[in-house]
């Protein structure tokens, strides 16, 4: 098969590899890419996938080598963000006509939505934290975050043991599923919540206000970056990969939840036949091309040969479970998802209620205006994603979703 990637060189400079055939890619977002692969510190190539669309400091849908600098807004602030999919020991033919209890069984178990501090019907966080989340908190997060903290105590007053086993807003989603064999599937999106926006937003302004200082003028204020050997590069580092286990974590627990409320509903069933736990908001330490580079995926998951990933489609499309080629030239990657194709409030503006509810038919979800700029076509064609990228990974199972829960 002949390769499905184009390579360009930016205005400015730098190459960019691209997985985009057959997908429609804004202006914006190729001026964002072309920004990124101007930078000197830049391994090789920007590759863009299939998804890609214009981000806040990078572009979502990127992945990003680099040498001895990494830049914080490109690994952004929902650190750590990314799916976990479970194979349940359930059919088709075990689930009930209504799939409503299921659903307001799961959304019962996992606090979902926006926070609001405690106030009285604060569905966004715990009001009391569940024993096995406190001793994952105590036993297993609290001694990094302590060590983080005392070198930047700006971080201690933060969401985190409340947050920790909770959904959130916007794109986060809890899904049960059907496999092109009718067996029953538990999928879920998120990441490190409320802690991991403020260690992001944090760094993030430190690195810009250290280029300020050394007179670094950058294409986008939003690439501002810390090197390798500089004040905050190593308290970065740390605080990024604590906070990637606390993502990790945090599915795990939801997911926990999740089969749990099923049972109450469908009755005992295993869970454990397949599991999937992958991040696509990231920063890791990887080799590419002979040389040890920081790869920062902003909206990608790692392919290498053989490993299994996760590429969700929109709420009323097909998502997929994906096993790695290792491509090199991708930096062994593949998409997050399908991507947006408009903004939020474009897809506000453009779509209805009715509209929402056509497009989600079958779907126990809400149906609602507050939902909409989460309704299908403010995505891409998942269909074109997954042809753009066959280069990049094998399709080992297709899932349609039943069962939709989003904050």
């Amino acid at each position: 098969m002949s390769s499905r990637h184009e390579t360009y060189e930016g205005r400015q400079g730098g190459l960019i590899k691209s997985w985009t055939r057959g997908v429609p890619v804004e202006d914006q977002a190729r001026k964002q890419l072309e920004n990124i692969a101007s930078l000197p510190f830049v391994h090789k190539w920007v590759a863009a996938m299939p998804d890609v669309h214009l981000g806040k400091g990078a572009t979502v849908g990127s992945v990003i080598p680099t040498e001895r600098a990494i830049i914080p807004a490109a690994v952004g602030v929902d650190i750590g963000c990314g799916m976990m999919a479970v194979r349940t020991s359930l059919s088709a033919s075990d689930l009930p006509d209504s799939l409503r209890e299921a659903r307001m069984a799961i959304e019962a178990a996992v606090p979902h939505g926006r926070t609001h501090h405690g106030r009285v019907g604060d569905r966004g966080a715990w009001t009391d934290v569940p024993d096995d989340n406190d001793r994952v908190w105590a036993d297993v997060l609290v001694p990094g975050f302590d060590a983080i903290v005392d070198k930047h105590p700006k971080l201690r007053k933060c969401n985190h043991r409340r947050h920790l086993g909770t959904l959130g807003t916007g794109n986060h989603f809890i899904e049960v599923c059907l496999d092109e064999e009718e067996r029953v599937w538990v999928m879920l999106h998120s990441g490190s919540r409320g802690v991991g926006n403020k260690i992001g937003s944090y760094f993030i302004s430190l690195a810009k206000a250290e280029m300020e200082r050394w007179y670094v003028h950058l294409p986008d204020a939003d690439l501002a970056y810390l090197p390798e050997g500089s004040a905050y590069f190593d308290d970065y580092v740390g605080a990024v990969q604590w906070a990637q286990e606390f993502a990790r974590f945090n599915r795990a627990l939801m997911m926990q939840a999740t089969l749990g409320a099923l049972r109450g509903v469908l009755g005992e069933f295993s869970g454990d036949d397949m599991a999937v736990n992958c991040h696509h908001n990231y920063v890791e330490r990887e080799h590419h091309y002979g040389r040890n580079v920081w790869v920062t995926r902003k909206g990608a998951v790692r392919a290498r040969k053989g490993d299994l990933g996760i590429i969700p489609g929109s709420m009323g499309a097909k998502s997929f479970i994906v096993r790695g080629k290792g491509n090199p030239e991708s930096f062994c990657s593949c998409s997050h998802g399908a991507g947006r194709a408009m903004s939020r409030s474009k897809a506000r503006r453009t779509f209805t209620v009715e509209d929402h509810e056509r497009m989600t038919e079958g779907v126990e979800c809400r149906k609602d205006a507050d939902v909409i700029d989460e309704t299908p076509a403010a995505y891409k064609d998942i269909d074109a994603v997954m042809a753009a990228q066959r280069d990049l990974v094998d399709v080992v199972h297709t899932l349609r979703q039943v069962v939709c829960v989003k904050g």
